[in-house]
């Protein structure tokens, strides 16, 4: 069994001016930096120090420094990074403000938006570079219980939930906060989700 957290990277400008990242590569800002020490904070205080744990990231540079600014306080190995972790590329659509999106594309998930990938393609994806990254843990840090922490993005993480929850989670309209994290079990090659937090409305 591995203990998985997931956390959404910090905040960005583009987060904090309500635009459309994907996969375009924008860095964390300064309110950003401070989520991500504040979450290390909170991590903190949860593990034990008896448990391995190990932290990886996407490879976009939000979601990597992140992961960086929480190895850092937590004094843990640099995290290793992952493509199949980034964020949905959102083709046209990235840089578009919410309020435009709605207008020339119409409703979130079921839009038509030229580039962007599928919704069942990126949940596939999310899995299956999940599994890679339990599989990479798991042969570093025997015994087999341990923790993982994994930065990524808000729309992967969501595909993660409905996923693991058969689609009931997360409820509609949510969306999840910066630095958010959420536990999930990984054990046989299956997914639990044991905490849901950090949403805003």
């Amino acid at each position: 069994m591995t203990a998985l957290t997931l956390i959404r990277h910090g905040e960005t400008d583009w987060n904090r001016d309500r635009r459309i990242q994907g996969a375009t590569d924008i860095p964390l800002n300064d309110t950003g930096r401070a989520q991500a020490r504040a979450t290390a904070q909170v991590l903190r205080e949860r593990l034990d120090g008896t448990v391995p744990v190990t932290i990886v990231s996407s490879d976009l540079a939000r979601a990597r420094e992140t992961a960086e600014i929480i190895a850092a306080e937590l004094g843990l190995t640099a995290p290793r990074e992952y493509a199949g972790l980034r964020e949905r590329a959102y083709g046209e659509a990235e840089g578009v403000g919410i309020d435009e999106f709605r207008t020339r594309w119409g409703d979130w998930y079921t839009a038509e938006v030229p580039g962007a990938e599928p919704w069942a393609d990126l949940r596939t994806r999310a899995i299956t570079a999940l599994g890679e990254v339990v599989r990479d843990h798991r042969r570093a840090t025997a015994p087999a219980a341990a923790s993982l922490i994994v930065v990524s993005h808000g729309a992967l993480i969501r595909e993660v939930m409905r996923h693991a929850t058969a689609g009931e989670l997360p409820l509609e309209g949510e969306r999840l906060a910066n630095g958010a994290t959420h536990d999930f079990v990984y054990e046989r090659d299956h997914l639990r989700l044991v905490t849901y937090a950090g949403l805003v409305a």
